[in-house]
């Protein structure tokens, strides 16, 4: 699984770049011919063909970080510490938004906030095998049921010795109204449901937990200071639908995340909550850490399918949904990190009990990653129904008493709602449905009044374009030509005919994309366009 993409990470790693000697030499392992390899690294971003620098400082260029004031950030590090041996380039967003605008280092992050602090470690840098270590504090969660280490894993052992059945927790599930936490929040009780209906063998368990959509970290986090509820949630998914394999699908960026999930894995394997004979009961389950190799793209559960399979992650026609004919054309179940993270919870307590701690008539907690304009951005766990306004001032409330210009309340996908209409709207599906928007990943964008939101705006769909697997034309294109629009509208010179093109391109790409990138791209803009119609109208006056 994922033997030739594994090889070349491993070859990554050791070396920096991959030499087209590498290439050749997985090619004969792998027993593959030499185009297959040579289309894997040509697709993925993080391949490198050529020898990496001393250091390289990789800058966020996108929504979050760019309100920061990343869109000068790049040019300023350039100008500061380009030199022999030091290369800073632009990236898609780093899952650091909380300390943007985001840096890496040789890999580690740290925030541009304060040049002369990233000056100081470019001086004396990491070395390129030197890795960010987890947290050796994390905090206790209201989602986890455990008061203890000790105490871990135990709805695991009881659903592994019987004393929970596979009915009890589809029916928790279920009862609780909990749905997908990545962004799609289909009913996670019927998703397991479904699968483990389905006859075919063998079945897969995969973790979701290639965050990449900016303004959205919570994952990161969850993975960093709870991976024992992973990898119990994943278990339990195996027992009821009937799989023995689980994989975590998580992105290269998160490097000390993943550490601390392998050490958990480690650690749930000698306690023997996983393994060949989970607590003695006869089943069996294990989980194992797949690297992805880069791209936005990876988080469309097929495009991660395609990409464990050693092929590029380009999305798949549907139906079948990975439910029926997942990875290797078998079930597979896929949740995201957070859903995963809940289930322990939902099934120690009661789906009644997750249910109820909802308010505003919303069902359970969520984690949100709060970014932007607020004095405390980070992470946090609120109730599902927990308003806007509500989890602004649970961060401090605005940064220097500036009002809220504009609100993006599920990721850079979710349309932008105006500030006085976003303060009171309920963090919860149907709410911000009802509103125009969505809760999506879970990722609150606060945006304080004077802000550029028409480069906000156009910041967002020059991400979708970059990040475009470019298998569908339009979306290949379609994207370019709204970027194109938008940059000359943000230099000044936007034609006010491209404001009745824009809503007709997005249409066409919402109706004939393949996947969701597609059909969103322009979404973000046109929602600009609808609230804050004279600021948008301002910079598209050129005949």
């Amino acid at each position: 699984m994922g033997a030739i993409i594994s090889a070349l990470n491993a070859l990554l790693h050791e070396r920096g770049y991959l030499r087209d000697e590498d290439l050749r030499a997985v090619a004969v392992q792998e027993k593959v011919p030499l185009y297959r390899v040579e289309g894997v690294v040509s697709f993925y971003p993080h391949f490198r063909r050529t020898p990496p620098p001393k250091v390289e400082v990789a800058v966020c260029r996108d929504v979050s970080c760019r309100l920061a004031g990343g869109r000068d950030v790049c040019t300023q590090t350039k100008a500061r510490l380009e030199r022999e041996g030091v290369e800073v380039r632009e990236v898609s967003c780093l899952g650091r938004c909380e300390i943007a605008p985001a840096v890496t280092v040789n890999e580690h992050p740290m925030s541009a906030a304060d040049l002369d602090a990233v000056a100081a470690r470019v001086e004396s840098p990491p070395n390129h095998g030197e890795l960010p270590q987890p947290t050796n504090s994390p905090r206790m969660w209201a989602s986890d049921p455990y008061p203890s280490a000790a105490d871990r894993y135990g709805v695991l052992m009881k659903a592994a010795r019987g004393e929970i059945g596979a009915a009890q927790v589809i029916a928790e599930l279920k009862e609780s109204g909990l749905r997908g936490m990545g962004g799609a929040g289909f009913p996670t009780g019927v998703k397991w449901d479904l699968v483990s209906k389905e006859a075919a063998q063998p079945k897969y368990v995969v973790c979701n937990a290639d965050e990449s959509e900016p303004g959205t970290f919570k994952d990161r986090v969850v993975l960093e200071e709870m991976p024992h509820l992973v990898v119990e949630g994943m278990a339990l998914a195996g027992l009821v639908v009937g799989a023995e394999k689980g994989i975590v699908f998580i992105r290269h960026e998160y490097v000390a995340e993943r550490i601390a999930l392998a050490r958990e894995i480690e650690s749930a394997r000698a306690r023997g909550a996983l393994g060949v004979d989970i607590f003695g009961s006869g089943r069996r389950f294990d989980v194992e850490i797949f690297v992805s190799p880069g791209g936005y793209i990876l988080g469309e559960e097929t495009a991660l399918l395609e990409c464990l399979e050693d092929k590029r992650g380009e999305p798949r026609n549907k139906p079948p949904f990975p439910g029926q004919k997942g990875l290797f054309e078998k079930p597979t179940l896929i949740n995201n990190v957070e859903t995963f993270s809940v289930v322990p919870k939902i099934v120690s307590g009661g789906g009644a009990a997750w249910k109820a701690l909802g308010v505003r008539g919303a069902a359970g907690l969520k984690m949100i990653s709060l970014s932007g304009d607020v004095e405390r951005p980070g992470v946090y766990q609120v109730p599902m129904g927990t308003t806007i306004g509500e989890l602004v001032a649970l961060a401090g409330g605005m940064k220097n008493g500036k009002q809220v210009l504009a609100v993006a309340p599920g990721g850079a996908s979710s349309n932008f709602l105006r500030g006085d209409a976003a303060m009171d709207a309920p963090l919860d599906f149907k709410a911000l449905a009802e509103r125009g928007s969505m809760l999506g990943s879970g990722a609150v964008l606060v945006i304080a009044e004077g802000a550029d939101i028409v480069d906000l705006a156009a910041n967002v769909v020059t991400f979708f374009r970059n990040e475009s697997c470019g298998k569908c034309v339009p979306c290949r294109v379609g994207s370019q030509k709204a970027v194109e629009m938008l940059e000359q509208a943000t230099a000044g010179r936007g034609k006010k005919r491209h404001l009745a093109l824009l809503p007709e391109l997005a249409s066409t790409l919402e109706q004939t994309s393949i996947c969701g990138l597609g059909q969103v791209a322009i979404a973000p803009f046109l929602s600009v366009m609808k609230a804050f119609p004279n600021e948008v109208a301002a910079r598209f006056d050129q005949e």
